[in-house]
């Protein structure tokens, strides 16, 4: 919990130092424009992620076939659009990596590591 409090106020702190830095390389403006294409540009991508995810998803139902890699594409494709909405440039690339299919998948090997390590220690409980 101590964590999430550290992240609220170091994330902004480093974001407003970027902000700065890079505003006085490339001026003020520029950063600004900067930021709402990074953004303009994340939204257009998680929206053609989503939608593809959104099909994959639908293909696999009707085989079937179970969604969790769908699934877990569309939690890394939210968070990737959350981050994305939120101003700063490391936040945008953050919001971008979960964006990618190929970076995307480095981050689900990670959380179905986790989910595994809290189902073999019964915090998250699995029915059938």
């Amino acid at each position: 919990m101590h964590w999430l409090l550290i992240l609220l106020v170091a994330i902004p702190a480093v974001e407003i130092g970027t902000f700065i830095w890079i505003g006085n390389i490339i001026g003020g403006w520029w950063v600004a424009i900067l930021i709402l294409l990074t953004g303009l540009f994340g939204i257009t991508i998680a929206k053609k992620q989503g939608l593809s995810t959104w099909k994959d998803a639908q293909n696999a139902m009707q085989a079937g076939i179970s969604p969790k890699e769908q699934i877990l594409d569309s939690l890394g494709i939210f968070a990737g659009a959350i981050l994305l909405f939120i101003p700063g440039f490391i936040t945008d690339i953050l919001g971008l990596l979960f964006l990618f299919p190929w970076t995307r998948n480095i981050f689900k090997v990670y959380i179905l590591k986790r989910i595994m390590k809290r189902m073999s220690q019964r915090t998250i409980i699995y029915r059938k």
